[in-house]
């Protein structure tokens, strides 16, 4: 075994690792916003009891949930100019990753929606407050509370996800990586050093959440 550890392409390419990184979590925050107003309206829907809105939102979630995201990724890239419908690489990156993270967010609000006891929204009701107001001033926030540890590990599941928008040349921090592997030949110290990024970063996603999760947690 005589190789020898040099980090020196590593770090004269540093700078374009921590691009990746930047772009990569801005793919993941802007997937994960837009994949949360997907995410309510589709678990409102899943308990509605009308049929004609539950079948749509099932048929979507179930679909989405039993697809790998490479193949979303790759049919959304290939697929879809095919059917008249062009984004770039970046649009259409988001676009999967939106339409994932709802699908899987959906599931996790659908399970705080039902940890919520029917009898706040009664109360509400009784005091002459309208379907969608309790929705967004009463159910909302407490399912947010009741949901923020799975909510933390989707986040953070779904910036790894990241990873995949290589596969179509979005230069993200994985796309990076192997651009400075193919270049440097450095493939252990590339590797290394990529993965501490992800570690370190997710780790900090995590610590975030919890504080988020302790300022919101109801007094006992």
């Amino acid at each position: 075994m005589g190789y020898t550890l040099n980090f020196a392409a590593v770090w004269r390419n540093f700078d374009f690792l921590l691009s990746g990184l930047m772009l990569s979590l801005g793919l993941a925050v802007i997937s994960i916003l837009i994949g949360t107003i997907l995410g309510l309206f589709v678990a409102f829907a899943l308990l509605s009891k009308n049929r004609a809105v539950v079948a749509p939102a099932r048929i979507y979630v179930t679909v989405i949930r039993n697809l790998p995201i490479l193949v979303l990724v790759l049919f959304a890239f290939f697929a879809l100019p095919q059917m008249g419908l062009r984004l770039d690489k970046i649009k259409s990156f988001v676009l999967v990753l939106s339409l994932y993270s709802g699908a899987y967010l959906a599931e996790v609000f659908r399970a705080g929606l039902l940890s919520i006891p029917k009898g706040l929204t009664e109360a509400g009701l009784a005091i002459g407050l309208t379907s969608m107001q309790i929705r967004t001033s009463i159910i909302a926030p407490l399912m947010i509370r009741n949901v923020l540890p799975s909510l933390s590990s989707t986040i953070i599941s779904l910036f790894k996800d990241t990873s995949l928008a290589a596969t179509i040349a979005v230069p993200e921090l994985t796309f990076a990586a192997r651009k400075i592997n193919v270049e440097s030949f450095r493939v252990i110290e590339t590797w290394m050093v990529t993965s501490a990024l992800y570690v370190v970063t997710c780790f900090l996603i995590a610590a975030v959440m919890r504080l988020v999760e302790r300022r919101l947690a109801l007094p006992r």
